[in-house]
């Protein structure tokens, strides 16, 4: 754990250096000389700029189709990949608030047939309110933020800046395209992690090679103060510049992927998260048929229950009770799914067949399966208890249906006396 001597010390090394100490201007001159950086100056101060343009990734204008998978309702201008701003943020902190900075902020955008990288540096919290303005022209001239967690961490982080620092108020964009959302639905069922680094090597084919992790930045930074070599802060700009392509590399993958999912060579896990996403922006048709297709391609065991309870519940909510039936039937057992199985199948043959003596004894079974996966420890307690329950209530009220539905009824003479 931090020592708050540790933090003391942090937050020292920020101050603007004093005309008696010059080492970490000098080993920052040598740090922005080495990148082929320059200085940039404005009405607040100056900042330093590292400028790159790579060949890749090409840029391509995202389809109708994607665009309504990652930005339902939004405009057609933003299939314009001119548009788009890709930002990632290198901080003092991994923890986010008002005492973490943004000391190097990388922005890239497609530029005629370029990848145009921007890296803005500033060497001690003295020259923030610089960096800061002179980004604000790039947030007003694209309407498209393209980020990875950047609407909970990258996006906030800037816009507290902005506001400790009163530098001026940054245009929030048209779309933010959050692309750490989509690729969990995506690839989180055959991956351990999400993280950029491993979409690039598992997912995209990409090698960084030599890099440094991003745990160890913020104390390179505060090394680099104190007056560490360059060279390990160069490794900072390097990360910032690779985060910013692979971030590039993903959002065309993705926009490929969903422009035709049911024609694109996806595997079984993809076309499950395809599924999901259309499900979640209410294409009920496309969701059954990539859920369908998922199931031919073979999935893990819990990726299968959720697609056979997904195809159930839409199948029931399209009033087709014979394919939710044979769905629920497929999914019954002791897991939680199977137990769900059970009680929407009983819910079927209380309120739509009207078979309570059906019904009570599907609750039955499901009371036996639930007392086995207790006792197996697949279950635990406060579910139990709580399922255990529902059911007992289920079947208590069955029970009484069962035997109202067995009593004689009185003559209708006798009901009109």
């Amino acid at each position: 754990m931090e020592s708050i001597a540790d933090r003391l010390s942090r937050v020292s090394a920020l101050r603007p250096r004093s005309h008696a100490i010059h080492r970490s201007s000098s080993q920052a001159d040598q740090l922005i000389q080495q990148l082929g950086g320059e200085k940039h100056t404005n009405i607040l101060g100056c900042h330093n700029v590292v400028r790159r343009q790579f060949s890749e990734p090409r840029a391509k204008e995202m389809s109708v189709q994607a665009l309504r998978f990652l930005a339902p309702g939004a405009e057609e201008s933003v299939r314009d990949t001119q548009q788009w701003l890709f930002l990632d943020v290198e901080t003092t902190g991994l923890a986010g608030g008002t005492g973490t900075y943004a000391f190097l902020v990388g922005l890239a955008w497609w530029e005629e047939s370029s990848f145009v990288v921007e890296q803005y540096f500033m060497r001690d919290h003295g020259e923030e309110s610089s960096l800061l303005m002179g980004l604000l022209e790039h947030f007003d001239r694209r309407s498209v933020l393209v980020t990875f967690n950047g609407k909970s961490f990258d996006w906030p982080l800037l816009q507290t800046r902005y506001q400790m620092n009163r530098v001026g108020k940054v245009r929030p964009p048209l779309i933010h395209l959050d692309l750490l959302y989509p690729s969990r639905q995506l690839w989180r069922l055959q991956l351990e992690s999400v993280a950029l680094t491993q979409l690039e090597r598992h997912v995209l084919k990409l090698q960084r090679g030599q890099d440094i992790p991003s745990e160890r930045i913020p104390q390179t930074y505060f090394d680099f103060l104190r007056g560490g070599p360059p060279e390990l802060m160069a490794e900072v700009f390097r990360h910032n510049q690779l985060d910013l392509c692979g971030l590039a590399f993903l959002a065309m993958h993705i926009s490929n992927l969903l422009a035709d999912p049911e024609n694109r060579s996806c595997c079984a896990n993809e076309l499950f998260g395809i599924s999901r996403l259309a499900q979640k922006r209410g294409d009920q048709k496309l969701a059954i048929r990539t859920y369908g297709k998922a199931l031919q391609g073979g999935l893990s065991k819990p990726a299968e229950q959720i697609a056979l309870r997904e195809l159930a519940l839409l199948a029931k909510r399209n009033r087709d009770f014979p394919l939710s039936n044979a769905f629920w039937e497929k999914l019954l057992g002791d897991t939680v799914e199977g137990l769900k199985a059970y009680e929407q199948l009983a819910i079927y043959y209380e309120r739509y067949a009207k078979l309570p003596q059906k019904a009570a004894l599907l609750v039955r079974e499901a009371l036996a399966k639930l007392q086995e996966s207790f006792r197996a420890g697949r279950i635990d307690p406060s579910k139990y208890m709580r399922l255990h329950a529902q059911f007992q209530h289920r079947l208590a009220r069955l029970s009484i249906k069962f035997a109202n539905s067995r009593q004689p009824q009185p003559p209708a003479n006798s009901l009109r006396e």
